[in-house]
């Protein structure tokens, strides 16, 4: 069985990076969590802002929380207002709404952690996310 550990969440963010630099995006930052939601591996580019850590592991939380990617989180959001504001804090990373975190599957399906991206737009982020999460 395939496991988030330490060199395949560097891998990833490096993946993640490289992607970033190639569509000149403003400095991110990436959070690699495991199954467990617990953080494996998190960079932070210089230049990205203090409160991006927090957001990429959010992003991340919340995708593996709920078992949709955040941009999902975010569209159900939109229709379930109430629900949302009423579970943001009960994860212990929190959640947030947006675009940026998705989760990491085995070549069977299971999931085995998500990634969570910060500092350019959301749709941006995830377009890091998603390209390193495929590539790998």
């Amino acid at each position: 069985m395939q496991c988030v550990n330490l060199n395949f969440a560097k891998r990833l963010i490096d993946l993640a990076i490289q992607e970033a630099r190639t569509l000149n995006l403003q400095p991110i930052t990436v959070a690699v969590l495991d199954s467990g939601g617990h953080l494996v591996a998190l960079v932070r580019e210089d230049g990205s802002s203090n409160l991006r850590p927090k957001i990429a592991i959010a992003k991340a939380a919340g995708a593996l929380a709920l078992g949709i990617p955040s941009r999902k989180i975010a569209e159900m959001c939109q229709e379930r207002p109430a629900f949302f504001s009423a579970i943001a804090n009960i994860g212990t990373e929190g959640l947030i709404p947006a675009a940026g975190g998705v989760l990491i599957y085995t070549s069977e399906g299971e999931v085995i952690g998500a990634i969570g991206i910060s500092g350019d737009s959301s749709d941006n982020d995830e377009l890091c996310a998603l390209a390193c999460v495929r590539s790998d």
